[in-house]
């Protein structure tokens, strides 16, 4: 592949995964969908030519082409609020905020992008991992995770979230290193996981033990993405 990839970004909120893809070198934003006021103004402040659609349950692939947007990759982190153990809702993909993930599914088959990243909390792995593994290998991708704690890239607490990668075979070749399989680790860091074309390997994993911080990092506002002064 040459050239960046153009990213549609999904439930785009402030723009942190965007801001992260683009620091790669390798992507572009293309285009958000962010339903949330407050984030649209922020996105359109640091992303002002980017164009920003406000509802994913009407945005589709032929209206993406009719405006001229063309998708290589698209990411985002669908709502957890049916799925974080915070919030104690536990209604899981069934419930009408992380439901939303079929809307994802379905711009999915609709732009058939190369390369799929989801992003959303670790009690995903006990209540619904394997839908969003199944929907994205039905379409015809290749599927791999893994459960990052905030701690293995330099921050004081665990808050593990969930880190989903999907892509067509074309993207790294037909051939891949298939014997041994990548490092994943489970939400309480003591197994692992690999998916790999039908099949899982486990293994065991240790990560040091970090203080349990509720929702932010030291030195950091608590839900500062909500303040609008």
């Amino acid at each position: 592949m040459s050239g960046k990839l153009r990213v549609l970004s999904l439930f785009a909120g402030i723009g942190g995964f965007d801001l992260g893809l683009e620091r790669t070198g390798g992507f572009e934003t293309a285009a958000f969908c962010e339903i949330d006021p407050f984030c649209r103004r922020v996105l359109a402040k640091h992303w002002p030519e980017v164009p920003c659609y406000h509802d994913i349950r009407k945005l589709t692939g032929k209206q993406l082409s009719a405006d001229g947007i063309r998708v290589d990759a698209i990411c985002g982190g669908f709502p957890c609020q049916d799925l974080s153990r915070a919030a104690h809702a536990g209604s899981g993909l069934a419930g009408a905020r992380s439901g939303l993930w079929r809307e994802y599914a379905r711009l999915v088959r609709e732009l058939e992008p190369r390369i799929v990243i989801v992003e959303n909390v670790s009690a995903l792995c006990g209540d619904g991992l394997g839908e969003v593994v199944a929907d994205l290998a039905e379409i015809g991708f290749r599927v791999e995770w893994d459960c990052i704690p905030a701690s293995a890239v330099g921050a004081p607490h665990p808050r593990d979230r969930v880190w989903i990668m999907a892509y067509t075979a074309e993207v790294f070749g037909q051939e891949q290193l298939r014997d041994e399989p990548r490092r994943i680790l489970s939400p309480d860091g003591l197994l692992s996981f690999v998916y790999d074309q039908g099949r899982s390997h486990g293994f065991a994993s240790w990560r040091a033990a970090e203080p349990r911080v509720a929702r932010g990092a030291h030195g950091v506002p608590n839900r500062v993405d909500r303040l609008e002064r």
